[in-house]
């Protein structure tokens, strides 16, 4: 039977559960163990996708097109899985689930209530989808972490706390261990442990009792013993189910500090998992994938040369609304053993108008662009800050700068070739103005202009590299050569196909496009160190062992020519991609069972995966509300 292991959090949210839920998973796979993760958001929205960013940090996708927590990222990259969108559970799902059960008549007339019928259905939706194979075996996992996202003691996640209560019981106490997140503040030195006194005081009060307590210290000090022991005696526990999780130089140390601690000896007594069959092959792949992981970790430390990217962005108050990208970023220096230093631009600090109303900000700005090694411009939605990105890009262009564009930079790489190479500064995109001249990038045309929901085009989809790009292609031979590659989307935009041949004429390849030849997916600059976009965004495949083939190229070009021919060579050589097999086929059968798996899931309710009725006046665009 599948063993589940719950991580919840006290005091305050944002503390490391995700991280800390994710490196536990990790420590077990190393073990040999198959692992399997969700992440269960009390929130009412069905999904993450209509979120702001810098409400919520990045709305990550997977391959199926669900819109997720940036958790499951996490759980992606430290597990090296492939998740679906059942592996995130939300307040609106389950509630979905329930009325619609209830409209069928499955619940024979009875009163439908919280208790059972909610509390059910997510321990119904958790075993489930722990039975679902995510890694390349095949096999059904033998161990799902499920974290609990919010604060144990809010409204909203009473009743998944109370479906773990109950749960613990449907499963057994062999196959059921808790994992309980607390902040402990430290005071001018002095570590207090009030706070997590009374957040255990309150999970017990609600019938759950913590295997493990995880203490937080906001500072790079680890914990005391004394701390630790007194925690152990007022919340009934012992010492060895009390351990710290102070600040490291970098999370990817946090597998190792939790290690050290004695976490895989007691969750494997605690959970009998000696007890597994376990194969050598795997037990073999688990002790490879230690050593490599120490390997990445400890060479980290002993890094002396850097490299600096500007990340000009709209979002950049919040630095977790880029998750994913800098993850991808740090992945590839990883693997060119650089120190990454990212200088964060507000893309509309970059625009003349800032430099009348702030010049000290404007230069600013301006200097970090101009210092960096390499220039990013990730993706976005709206018309804020876009004038400041277009410069950004134009400076890249001209100076020889290495540049990435994700799905909006891509498009703006593109805009910025027609204003300033063609000449045509009316060129824009219909997303910022409706009634443009000369519409560059235009709304596409099957998208839904009344719904926000799970109506973009969405998860992983094809791009096939045009003939005669592997003479002189760097992207190609950072995928390692191949004729077509798989990637995930989000996006509502696309090149205005009308304008294509114009633009391919006057020395703008776009060598990569979609199966019909109709989308431009992928543009690459011939007679530049490395000037890439990408309508995709490659970030959401990045692992922390096999980075992403466009980033590492990046980074490798911003460190120069002959590191961009050393990682060439080695990915032509060594890159594998990081989906399964069977997920990588033409994009009409992606759709297809996308299509089935959307139709099973909502049980034939509502047209969408998370619809949103939007009101669109005087020609607004839908992506108004996120900018």
């Amino acid at each position: 039977m599948t063993k589940f292991i719950v991580v919840s959090g006290g005091v305050v949210s944002g503390i490391g559960k995700g991280v800390i839920a994710s490196s536990t998973g990790l420590l077990l796979k190393t073990t040999g163990l198959k692992v399997t993760a969700i992440k269960i958001d009390p929130y009412m929205n069905i999904d993450a996708g209509t979120m702001r960013p810098t409400e919520h940090g990045e709305v990550y996708v997977l391959n199926d097109g669900g819109e997720v927590d940036l958790d499951l990222g996490n759980y992606e990259r430290y597990l090296n899985v492939t998740l679906s969108r059942d592996n995130n559970i939300t307040t609106g799902k389950i509630y979905r689930e329930v009325i619609e059960k209830e409209r069928k008549g499955e619940y024979l007339g009875k009163t439908v209530q919280i208790v059972p019928h909610v509390t059910n259905e997510i321990q119904d939706w958790i075993e489930r989808v722990s039975k679902i194979p995510v890694d390349d075996s095949g096999e059904e996992p033998d161990l799902c972490i499920v974290e609990l996202g919010g604060t144990v003691g809010d409204i909203e996640s009473a009743p998944f706390v109370e479906a773990m209560r109950q749960f613990q019981f449907r499963v057994g106490r062999d196959n059921f261990a808790l994992i309980h997140v607390s902040l402990v503040p430290d005071l001018h030195g002095e570590q207090k442990t009030k706070p997590t006194q009374t957040t255990v005081h309150s999970l017990r009060g609600l019938g759950l009792l913590p295997d493990l307590i995880a203490c937080r210290l906001l500072v790079p000090r680890p914990l005391h013993p004394a701390t630790r022991d007194k925690i152990s005696m007022f919340c009934h526990v012992a010492s060895e189910q009390v351990f710290g999780v102070h600040d490291v130089a970098s999370v990817y140390h946090v597998p190792l500090l939790l290690r050290s601690q004695g976490i895989v000896e007691y969750l494997t007594k605690r959970l009998k998992l000696d007890e597994l069959k376990i194969s050598d092959t795997r037990k073999e792949g688990g002790e490879s994938l230690a050593k490599r992981w120490k390997e990445i970790t400890g060479g980290q430390e002993r890094l002396f040369d850097q490299v600096t990217i500007a990340l000009v962005g709209k979002y950049t108050d919040l630095k977790d609304s880029y998750m994913s990208v800098i993850k991808a970023l740090e992945h590839s220096a990883f693997r060119v053993h650089r120190k990454l230093t990212i200088n964060w631009v507000e893309s509309s600090d970059l625009e003349p108008e800032t430099q009348k109303s702030d010049p000290g900000k404007y230069h600013n700005a301006w200097a970090a662009v101009v210092n960096a090694r390499g220039i990013l411009v990730p993706g976005g939605f709206g018309s804020r800050g876009i004038e400041g990105m277009i410069l950004a890009i134009k400076h890249a262009r001209e100076q020889k700068v290495p540049f990435l564009g994700i799905c909006l930079g891509f498009q703006l790489a593109v805009i910025e070739w027609t204003r300033n190479v063609l000449n045509r500064p009316e060129a824009t995109s219909s997303e910022f103005q409706a009634d443009s001249s000369l519409p560059i990038i235009i709304f596409m045309p099957e998208i839904s202009k009344t719904h926000m929901g799970g109506t973009m085009r969405l998860g992983l989809r094809p791009t096939v590299f045009e003939a005669g790009t592997e003479e002189w292609s760097t992207v190609k031979k950072l995928y390692a050569g191949a004729p077509q590659i798989w990637e995930r989307h989000r996006h509502r935009y696309e090149v205005n196909p009308e304008h294509v041949e114009w633009l391919q004429n006057s020395g703008l390849p776009f060598i990569g496009k979609d199966e019909k030849g109709e989308r431009m997916q992928l543009l690459e600059l011939k007679d530049h160190p490395y000037f890439v976009g990408l309508q995709a965004h490659p970030e959401f495949c990045t692992r922390p062992l096999n980075p992403s083939p466009p980033f590492l190229g990046f980074i490798a070009a911003a460190c120069g020519p002959d590191v961009l021919e050393e990682q060439t060579k080695y990915q032509l050589e060594n890159f594998k991609p990081p989906h399964p097999q069977e997920a990588m086929v033409a994009e009409e059968v992606l759709k297809s069972g996308r299509d089935a798996a959307e139709r099973s899931f909502k049980g034939g309710m509502g047209r969408g995966q998370g619809e949103v009725d939007t009101v669109l006046e005087n020609g607004m665009h839908v992506h108004g509300v996120l900018d």
